[in-house]
């Protein structure tokens, strides 16, 4: 596994958590980010997740909508 592989899959985990800890799913994050404005389906989202490969302002953007102010980045 090379590094870039190794912050991917910790991305598509913290996000994951995040929104395990919230309650939130694929579809219900979709349409709070839809209402922000930005144009997200369920599938964009299961797809972006799935790969891990999401930019920094998707993940910023996903944490606005789902209510998380404080990004903790140790592994639990």
């Amino acid at each position: 596994m090379t590094d870039a592989d190794t912050w991917t899959l910790k991305a598509r985990r913290f996000l994951k958590a995040e929104l395990k800890r919230r309650d939130v799913t694929y579809p219900q994050l979709a349409e709070k980010l839809q209402a922000m404005g930005l144009p997200e389906t369920t599938a964009s989202i299961t797809n972006k997740i799935s790969r891990g490969a999401f930019t920094a302002a998707f993940l910023f953007q996903c944490m606005e909508a789902i209510g998380c102010t404080v990004l903790r980045l140790e592994e639990h």
